[in-house]
């Protein structure tokens, strides 16, 4: 690394490189016919994806606590390998450019949830601030909620190639309203291609990582990739 270079001169180097790396499902699955129902959604995929039901409400599930985080309390700690560590307060995110969209949720306990109404900022958003390094490629995500048996942390994590996307949120409002408390407010990460666990709820950590490290649910036998239209539910090793 030149150290005689910016940080605007080292975020410009990152933007780059991910435009060079390209993005798409696992490669295990490349080459292989996306499996689902429905007409095409906005990226070409069924709007339905394999072994999955449509539900009008939203399912809570949780650890076996929803914690309460007021928002002059609330912070989110970006590190890692990053150029540029910070912590932003709730005024800092709400500060950062804001973007609508609607986008579908998919729980791998079967049900997706379609057309949710989302507002917040975009992950590739926070990256950039960050400058991750060039050796970093994968995140994970730290929430504010623990295992109320064991007091684990609930943690997830997730290719950098795909959190990067553009419909990977940091959201605090769904159809018009905040974010609820039960859902993850008052801000939680979604992740519309992949399935719903790897947006972790009531989310206060990003790390940036160069290998792989599991989370609560991987280590417990889900998917490391987690690509719902390939049934991407479980590991496999």
């Amino acid at each position: 690394m030149d150290k005689t270079e910016t940080l605007v001169e080292r975020r410009m180097r990152y933007i780059e490189r991910q435009k060079k790396l390209g993005h798409g499902v696992d490669v295990r699955f490349d080459g292989l016919k996306p499996v689902g129902s429905g007409p095409p959604n906005r990226h070409g995929l069924p709007k339905i994806p394999i072994d999955q039901h449509v539900v009008q409400n939203w399912p809570v599930l949780s650890l076996g606590e929803s914690p309460e985080i007021p928002l002059a309390k609330w912070r989110l700690e970006v590190g890692g390998l990053v150029e540029n560590p910070f912590t932003l307060t709730w005024e800092e995110l709400m500060s950062l450019p804001q973007v609508e969209d609607v986008s579908d949720f998919h729980c791998v306990t079967t049900w997706s949830r379609l057309d949710n109404h989302w507002r917040g900022v975009q992950f590739k958003t926070i990256a950039e601030l960050a400058v991750p390094r060039e050796n970093a490629k994968w995140i994970l995500t730290t929430g504010y909620d623990r295992d109320v048996t064991s007091g684990e942390e609930y943690t997830t994590n997730l290719p950098l190639a795909r959190a990067i996307e553009d419909d990977v949120l940091l959201v605090h409002t769904w159809e018009g309203k905040p974010l609820p408390r039960d859902h993850g407010g008052p801000c939680r990460m979604i992740t519309p291609k992949l399935y719903a666990w790897k947006g972790a709820k009531w989310i206060r950590k990003i790390e940036f990582l160069d290998r792989n490290h599991r989370g609560f649910w991987e280590v417990r036998g889900y998917s490391d990739t987690a690509e719902p239209w390939f049934n991407d539910r479980y590991s496999s090793g």
